[in-house]
């Protein structure tokens, strides 16, 4: 069964002096500032579109691995994902870096690496984002 998620933007001004909100209505867990210095300079306590898409790769990565991980008999008793997402102003988003650290006993590091690379490549937020680079940090801890 699919599933749809709603967040909405409201923006006032024009872009460099303009500010906005994003909310984020399906789950209804917050409304968040947004400015164009917090997209292209300092955060200051607002979020951008590169920061919510590193929320949203980082999540989905480390559920995609999971998910494999457990599929090939080797649940993972942990994995913490890390999501940077570089945004340069005038070219848009340059790059996303994944840097991945798992606990997951009885696997080798070999194919830990395996599994790691194969979450990159099955998790849907990554095949939404196939026009950008994407590369990726994987270590066993």
């Amino acid at each position: 069964m699919a599933t749809t998620r709603t967040a909405n933007a409201h923006w006032e001004g024009p872009l460099l002096s303009g500010q906005g909100t994003v909310s984020l209505d399906s789950s209804k867990t917050g409304t968040f500032d947004v400015t164009w210095a917090s997209r292209a300079e300092e955060p200051s306590g607002r979020t951008s579109p590169e920061e919510l898409i590193a929320a949203a790769h980082s999540t989905c990565y480390s559920m995609a691995l999971s998910h494999g991980l457990a599929g090939a008999g080797t649940p993972p008793e942990k994995v913490d994902t890390k999501a940077e997402v570089t945004f340069q102003p005038g070219e848009g988003i340059t790059g996303i870096h994944l840097t991945v650290r798992a606990t997951v006993p009885g696997l080798s590091a070999a194919d830990f690496e395996k599994a790691a690379q194969a979450a990159k490549e099955g998790c849907p937020v990554s095949q939404a984002l196939t026009g950008t680079t994407i590369t990726l940090d994987a270590a066993l801890v």
